[in-house]
């Protein structure tokens, strides 16, 4: 039986109905990691237990570590990744900031490690809803981001990155976001990939020539001077750099082998809107409808959505230098304090260096899990000038 479907499913055109988190474990499972290392956290915890149980049946000899802390998990991916092998973790919020300091040390490392982060507001007080401060909170770290708005969006994404985070140009861990309950715990139809297509087609064995060499013993992670540390900086920025061209490639040939096509920064009804909603997450889906509605009523209004926040994708700055819409409503789950919107933001920074002039207005909104409805979109858009708090 495979590891990532259950008797009687089977293959690419197979739809099952699953929670994101499940999407989530069956991705993994296809990707056929050597070591998956977690801590179970709201609302993460389903991805963990489908690990366990899909691992438990299939006869994998995937190595599953349960530890005891977020930090632990981390660290037992690197020394696993360290070594060569194929490694995933799962975490959330306040265990996503218990790990920082292996985050960071993962990236600089070099280590293609990919881990599913359900996003969810940071205390206090305990909230265990969506918000996406968690992972934003470490943009800096030098791990890929992806946001992913829907259950089939984040199984495929798991899928690609792994591609991109083991590629040899690369290196670099790789984060794939997932809004805590809103998208963590809602069912939607999966389509499945086919197992053996994925690996023999799309994902390649992993190749890393830093890996720990008994034949050929190296330190890691041992004191360095300014100058190697320096240029150790600047390798991982190189490999950030690639990674723009690499996931590209990763999601064309996603596309030729199983039909569905993504992009960082997908397009809603964008050729000829005059304002554009700008959101990630599972904001930019509902996003859809609002902008539906609004053309229903004379409103032409289109919508960008960024899937892809590290790299962060240069299409944006394309999309909106030809797009008619003077006007950019962007709407940010998150609050950096004392700057904004963080999305509103970068994309402020982008379009300065640019040279390309449009007015950004900074929404925030949906804090916390506050609930974002299409009908509360269409009155965001109205709003002009500068940042506005939604429904305070």
């Amino acid at each position: 039986m495979s590891i990532a479907t259950q008797e009687g499913e089977t293959g690419q055109d197979h739809r099952v109905f699953v929670t994101g988190c499940e999407a989530v474990a069956r991705a993994v499972m296809t990707a056929k990691p050597s070591v998956i290392a977690s801590y179970p956290i709201t609302p993460q915890t389903e991805i963990v237990e489908k690990l366990s149980l899909f691992i438990g049946e299939s006869g994998s000899e995937c190595q599953f570590i349960a530890v005891e802390s977020e930090h632990s998990a981390l660290s037992a991916c690197i020394g696993a990744s360290s070594c060569g092998v194929r490694t995933f973790t799962a975490t959330s919020s306040h265990g996503l900031l218990y790990m920082a300091e292996m985050v960071h040390w993962a990236a600089i490392a070099r280590l293609p490690i990919v881990m599913a982060n359900a996003n969810r507001a940071l205390g206090s007080g305990w909230n265990i809803w969506a918000d996406h401060l968690d992972a934003l909170s470490l943009r800096d770290a030098g791990w890929i981001q992806f946001f992913a708005s829907s259950v089939q969006e984040v199984y495929d994404t798991i899928l690609i990155a792994f591609r991109v985070a083991e590629n040899e140009g690369v290196m670099l861990p790789a984060m794939v976001n997932l809004d805590g309950f809103l998208l963590t715990h809602i069912n939607q139809p999966l389509n499945l990939v086919d197992d053996d297509l994925y690996i023999s087609e799309f994902l390649d064995d992993l190749k890393m020539e830093h890996a720990l060499n008994f034949d050929s013993p190296h330190t890691l992670g041992t004191l360095i001077a300014p100058t190697d540390n320096y240029r150790v900086q600047h390798d991982r920025k190189v490999g950030m750099e690639r990674a723009k061209t690499v996931i590209r490639e990763a999601e064309e040939e996603f596309l030729r082998l199983f039909g569905r096509a993504y992009s960082p920064v997908p397009e809603y009804r964008t050729d000829d809107a005059e304002v554009l909603l700008v959101a990630m997450g599972t904001l930019a889906k509902e996003a859809e409808e609002a902008v539906d509605i609004m053309r229903f009523r004379g409103i032409k209004a289109g919508l960008l959505q960024v899937r892809q926040f590290r790299p962060f994708p240069d299409e944006i700055i394309d999309i909106l230098e030809r797009s008619p819409a003077d006007t950019i409503v962007v709407v940010d789950r998150n609050y950096s304090g004392g700057c904004g919107g963080i999305l509103a933001q970068e994309i402020k920074a982008r379009l300065y260096s640019a040279d390309v002039k449009r007015e950004i207005v900074s929404v925030i909104a949906g804090l916390g899990g506050q609930d974002i409805s299409a009908e509360d979109l269409v009155e965001i858009v109205k709003i002009r000038g500068g940042e506005y708090w939604w429904g305070i």
